[in-house]
């Protein structure tokens, strides 16, 4: 297979010859981080494009359930465990329509719907295998005086499959077969095994997707790439953004000053009225990808979901979708590592405390600590809200988190960072501590998924700095860890010197690591076709330079 390229200022496209009798493959004309700094650059907002995002009606045949079985599986999801040889099966049954009522809901036994997975090789003659598993329910409790419906969830169910060859595709069934309630056949294929020679294919990097049109277009995308493992970065139902009584909020005055007091917030988060129907709704639209690719979920300020009793929070994300927290030793849905070949993905949380006596930084020095670079040179960081983004939404507001964190990152030489929560692309030179530092990370904004309204201000355009006096903090109610301190100067005059590219456009990323030194990294929008990147670059580690300092 020979691959070419051409590309204008701003799109790069490829041309694909196929041939059975070669296999190399040649790129051309793609910059590498070897070429930068790059001159930063700002691409002009598309004139046809509509930067407001709008929800897809309740009508949409995607969010109703699949047929009247009750005990049907849905929302079904693969995700990965620590390393390629385990993989989670998740899935509700019972979900949504009887679980809503004026008091308490009674939760259904989840011990009344086993817990099954039938599995094996794809096309391979033997017998096939099955797994059990453990299954739960949650609850979504409201305050009394607002005389709206409890939520309680269908049954949850998720089932580790162990003993995985590595990069082998399989297929699956779930559900309880006593109960002739079984799904279709789905497929998934694991991840290669750890080493500098193998990684998945293609990797996709969305963030914020929300039920949108937008987020129709990205999911459309996204499956034509034909991905082998999707890394979702938060803003997911968008529950919270949707009162119980199926009203959506309107935020737009609410502001909280620097002392975490808000007003005309009333209709707004803080309320802790959030109509979790949506997450079912999320789950049946995504599984055409879900099912069928292993998908990592990254929280964001949308899942934190503050619960009425005890002060609750993540409890529909955590509870929903299964996580390797054990298997790398954090304990915790919040914040957990992966293998996906020769790359190593650190998962962290920007709404859990991080400073250096916290259970995440202990264990995020423990886990870097512990790489093996001769397996998985490639080291990748993820979270929700972004250190270098220079849109003026949520400008600065991770500064606490980067200044307790970002030491420890440079130190080990993680080579990329992926960030969602601003509503459009950016992607950065290598930085360190605002400064250009060859050794420092890549930073990629994502958080363009679909949802939300795009940003198109920046904080180096004229009047566009924010006062961090009034910060609007919607969404977080003084569960944001990230508040500390800013420097007065604040705002630069010009798009500043790291950040290397930066686009408002709808669309989702994807990496494509090569070997231990370059990676491909492309930027796909919503207005073009699903094969062009609107920017492209290789990701070049150097080791021999920057060495990691333990």
């Amino acid at each position: 297979m020979v691959v070419k390229t051409k590309c204008t200022l701003n799109m790069c496209f490829f041309v694909i010859l196929v041939s059975t009798v070669t296999t190399t493959i040649t790129v051309t004309g793609f910059p590498t981080t070897l070429d930068g700094p790059f001159e930063p650059e700002t691409a002009p907002l598309d004139p046809n494009l509509n930067p407001v995002a709008f929800d897809l009606p309740e009508s949409d045949p995607s969010f109703v359930q699949p047929d009247s079985e009750f005990l049907r599986p849905e929302q079904i999801s693969v995700s990965l465990s620590y390393s390629s040889d385990s993989i989670w099966i998740s899935w509700l049954t019972a979900a949504e329509e009887l679980q809503i009522g004026e008091e308490d809901s009674d939760p259904i036994d989840p011990d009344s719907v086993q817990s099954i997975v039938q599995y094996g090789e794809f096309n391979a003659r033997t017998k096939n295998k099955h797994a059990t598993g453990h299954s739960l329910v949650y609850n979504q409790q409201y305050p009394a005086e607002n005389g709206t419906n409890n939520y309680t969830s269908g049954i949850i169910h998720h089932v580790q499959l162990t003993d995985l060859k590595p990069n082998t595709l399989y297929h699956y069934r779930c559900g309880d077969p006593s109960l002739s309630a079984m799904s279709n056949a789905y497929y998934f294929r694991t991840m290669p095994k750890s080493t500098s020679e193998d990684y998945p294919r293609r990797i996709i990097v969305a963030g914020d997707l929300g039920l949108t049109y937008n987020t129709s277009t990205v999911l459309t995308h996204i499956l034509s790439n034909h991905p082998d493992l999707a890394v979702l970065i938060g803003g997911f139902s968008y529950a919270d953004s949707y009162l119980a009584n199926k009203t959506k909020r309107d935020c737009s005055s609410c502001q909280c000053d620097q002392n975490r007091t808000c007003s005309g917030c009333d209709s707004c988060y803080c309320n802790r009225e959030i109509y979790q129907p949506r997450w079912d709704y999320w789950g049946r639209f995504m599984e055409p990808l879900t099912a069928n690719v292993p998908t990592m979920m990254v929280a964001g300020e949308h899942a934190i979901e503050q619960q009425t009793d005890d002060n609750l929070t993540f409890v529909a994300y955590s509870s929903r979708f299964a996580f390797p927290s054990n298997k790398s030793g954090s304990f915790s849905p919040l914040y957990y590592s992966f293998n996906a070949g020769g790359a190593h993905f650190i998962v962290l949380n920007s709404y859990a405390p991080y400073d250096n006596s916290s259970d995440q930084y202990i264990w995020l020095e423990s886990d870097l600590r512990n790489i093996d670079r001769s397996e998985t040179p490639w080291v990748v960081a993820t979270w929700s809200l972004p250190w270098y983004s220079t849109f003026k939404e949520h400008y600065r507001e991770a500064e606490s988190m980067r200044i307790s964190l970002e030491d420890l990152l440079y130190s080990y030489r993680v080579d990329i960072i992926f960030n969602g929560q601003v509503d459009a692309y950016e992607r950065s030179n290598r930085v360190y501590n605002y400064t250009l530092d060859q050794c420092g990370p890549v930073y990629i904004t994502t958080g363009a998924g679909g949802a939300g309204k795009l940003e198109t201000e920046h904080v180096d355009d004229p009047g566009n700095c924010p006062d961090h006096s009034q910060r609007r903090y919607v969404g977080s109610c003084g569960f944001n860890f990230t508040l500390g301190p800013v420097e007065d100067e604040l705002c630069p005059v010009n798009q500043p010197d790291y950040s290397a590219y930066r686009e408002s456009s709808f669309g989702f990323g994807m990496l494509e690591v090569k070997n231990e030194t370059h990676a491909l990294w492309s930027w796909n929008r919503n207005q073009d076709l699903y094969y062009l990147a609107a920017d492209i670059v290789y990701i070049v580690r150097q080791p021999d330079i920057c060495l990691v300092y333990n």
